[in-house]
């Protein structure tokens, strides 16, 4: 469901949202002159299975290219699909509850959901799902922005579940993103609301929170995994700028971690980031950071303007590591 980018012509490297249950025209007009990497869809812009179909394959013919088309169906409260349409599947918590005293139960469960998800999602054209949040949780500190997402606040657990959802995933075809790295679990605020700061030392996120991204990039599948990357400062890596604009927290994702695989920021849009700018700047910013691509979601025409005239095209390693993503799908 998804073909390699030419080098020759690079897409910008943008991830936008859109507005409605249609493509607009005013919308179809500045993608097709734009050229976004792809798109993200929210339950605005789902009403049913076949006009999210017809969404889906409008957004292809509009490139006139396979592009990708993301979607936060984790399970749980986040999960832009809904009943009466589409089933309401468990949250990553219900899994890690059962992983407590039952791994290989846990393990089957989270199989059959995520095999069911991703079927569901690859049926309706979307090929990339923003899942499985590999965050610890910290009880009396991780904000209830990610509460329940979180599998467990046992990084042998987390590891082990997100290792299924990523497994899962590609067997039907659908990209997993491992969110939020290297890690939002001792977040005690929203970063949808404000800019969290995360005091730990490097010894304690070694210990915890770096422990399930660092497993999933020993599996085989490793190249065709993305990932996200939060709007926290780390302070021990990077006192100042949010991960997803630090070039020292790039590094450590890229030469400690070894992640070599296609990376996004976190939505843009989310106020962490207005320290960093307006919506240009957030976008140039990430880029230039390390990420390969940047959100932007909410759909906003003036915003999108802001962002396609600041955000580069996809850079040649960018394009490599899209393309090798590609070869285990």
């Amino acid at each position: 469901m998804l073909s390699p980018v030419d080098p020759a012509s690079s897409p910008l490297s943008v991830i936008f949202g859109l507005s409605g249950y249609t493509l607009a025209a005013d919308e179809h007009d500045f993608f097709r002159d734009v050229n976004p990497l792809g798109f993200i869809l929210f339950a605005r812009n789902a009403r049913d299975p076949q006009q999210l179909k017809d969404l889906t394959q409008s957004l292809r013919t509009c490139l006139g290219r396979d592009v990708p088309v993301l979607i936060d169906q984790e399970g749980g409260r986040v999960a832009r699909l809904r009943p009466p349409h589409w089933p309401a599947w468990p949250s990553a918590r219900t899994a890690g509850d059962v992983a407590a005293y039952d791994l290989p139960l846990a393990i089957h469960n989270v199989d059959v959901i995520n095999r069911a998800i991703a079927a569901t999602l690859r049926d309706a054209g979307i090929n990339v799902n923003c899942t499985p949040v590999l965050d610890i949780y910290f009880d009396g500190v991780t904000h209830a922005a990610i509460g329940d997402r979180a599998f467990s606040g046992d990084p042998a657990i987390v590891s082990r579940l997100g290792e299924e959802v990523c497994r899962a995933h590609l067997a039907e075809g659908v990209i997993p993103v491992v969110k939020h790295m290297p890690g939002q679990g001792r977040a005690n605020l929203d970063s949808h609301l404000a800019l969290p700061v995360v005091p730990a030392s490097l010894t304690e996120l070694e210990s915890h929170d770096f422990a399930p991204y660092r497993h999933i990039l020993r599996q085989k599948f490793a190249q065709a995994v993305w990932g996200m990357v939060s709007h926290v400062i780390y302070s021990a890596i990077d006192p100042v700028n949010p991960a997803t604009c630090s070039p020292g927290v790039m590094n450590l994702i890229r030469k400690d971690f070894g992640f070599d695989g296609f990376l996004l920021s976190d939505d843009i849009v989310m106020q962490a980031l207005s320290c960093v700018g307006d919506m240009g700047q957030r976008a140039e910013k990430s880029v230039r950071a390390g990420c390969d691509a940047v959100l932007h979601c909410n759909g906003i025409m003036a915003e999108m303007k802001q962002v396609a005239s600041a955000a580069p095209k996809l850079s040649a390693d960018s394009v490599r590591r899209f393309n090798a993503s590609l070869q285990i799908v």
